[in-house]
């Protein structure tokens, strides 16, 4: 069972991309389970999107403690607290305009920065970072693959369809170059 934890800031997109994501896993023949919390339900207050996915059917019914992933939206939600909710082999992505190497915290030297935030400006998108971190994401964990991911999005993006799909591929391409040591 893969188990991932995307944190965001209210107003950020992090449910959108939770629901995106399971989206894509089901499109895959995915059992997929997804559930959110809500900080002070408000923009800017922190946001948790959790899912689920395995072959089979899901029966598990609590919280997320040890996730495969963990994607965040804004690094300056990344504390201790957060990367406890990780296994140890966990894959584990920031948007960040910092480096991978300044992003490191007691016991977690692998974090993945991910400048968004630059991704969705080159691609028109002003500072929507949803699409650009699922397209980084879902390479680094290997599944579900980058054209139903880019599908997903612009069958359920409400606006700027072209741009959300651009942004994916950028980030995909960015994160498959950093894998091949480019």
């Amino acid at each position: 069972m893969i188990e991932i934890i995307i944190l965001g800031r209210g107003g950020q997109g992090a449910q959108t991309a939770g629901n995106q994501l399971a989206r894509a896993f089901f499109a895959k023949g995915q059992f997929v389970q997804t559930f959110s919390t809500y900080g002070g339900a408000r923009r800017g207050t922190p946001v948790t999107s959790s899912l689920r996915v395995d072959s089979r059917p899901i029966r598990l019914r609590c919280d997320i403690t040890r996730a495969t992933g963990l994607l965040c939206f804004d690094d300056s939600l990344l504390d201790d607290a957060f990367l406890a909710l990780a296994a140890d082999d966990a894959l584990i992505m920031v948007n960040s305009a910092r480096t991978s190497q300044a992003l490191t915290f007691k016991g977690r030297p692998s974090i993945i920065a991910l400048d968004g935030k630059a991704i969705a400006r080159r691609n028109d998108m002003g500072k929507v970072v949803n699409s650009a971190l699922l397209g980084g994401f879902v390479t680094a964990l290997g599944q579900p693959d980058i054209d139903t991911m880019c599908r997903i999005i612009e069958e359920n993006a409400p606006a700027k369809k072209a741009q959300n799909v651009a942004s994916c591929r950028e980030a995909h391409d960015l994160m498959a170059n950093m894998a091949e040591g480019v």
